[in-house]
């Protein structure tokens, strides 16, 4: 199982790396289009054979493509104990304190997260008939994403509250069975 879960947050690892690397390749593209396409020397020895006007969509393809690393990314590559937390009466408490509030505070969490999927949707159901305005898509495609962050993260944090119950939650403070320790081999 946690070969499987290690497999997995790899692959989520590569593509978000993969879309970093597109984000990066699609911004030098629009740097090399913005000034040589329309300079003196470029014109001289190529003609008018691209119209730098074309290349409008790389602005909309960067911020989709960064809304879909950052939704992504916390959904999947970015562990509990990387998060920041305001912890000072949670750390002041016993440690049963500890594991009901660890408890209570995933469970609002997944409850406030997966509350708010149908609403969310109910809003964004105008987003169907919308297309980008440079991009072949509509937009509801586009923010897809937040759908999947939503329950992603609310899986995770029923799981953490799930992982509470059965361990209490001063177990490695803040790692799930499924994240790395930080004093895993080759990590300091």
């Amino acid at each position: 199982m946690k070969a499987a879960i290690n497999v997995l947050r790899t692959m989520a690892e590569g593509v978000s790396a993969l879309m970093m690397a597109v984000i990066f390749c699609t911004f030098i593209l629009q740097i090399a289009v913005r000034y040589a396409v329309g300079s003196d020397w470029f014109v001289s020895i190529f003609g008018n054979v691209i119209d730098a006007s074309y290349f409008g969509w790389t602005v909309e393809f960067i911020l989709v493509l960064w809304l879909w690393t950052i939704f992504w990314g916390n959904a999947f590559v970015v562990q509990d104990r990387d998060h920041v937390t305001f912890d000072i009466i949670y750390n002041m408490v016993r440690p049963g304190t500890r594991t009901l509030l660890a408890i209570i505070g995933a469970l609002i969490i997944t409850a406030a997260l997966w509350s708010s999927i149908g609403p969310t949707y109910d809003k964004m159901k105008l987003l169907r008939l919308k297309s980008s305005a440079t991009l072949p898509v509509k937009m509801l495609p586009i923010y897809s994403i937040y759908f999947v962050f939503l329950a992603a993260v609310g899986l995770r944090s029923l799981f953490r509250a799930w992982d509470c119950v059965r361990h209490g939650a001063d177990r490695e403070l803040h790692v799930l069975p499924y994240e790395e320790p930080l004093h895993a081999e080759g990590r300091q």
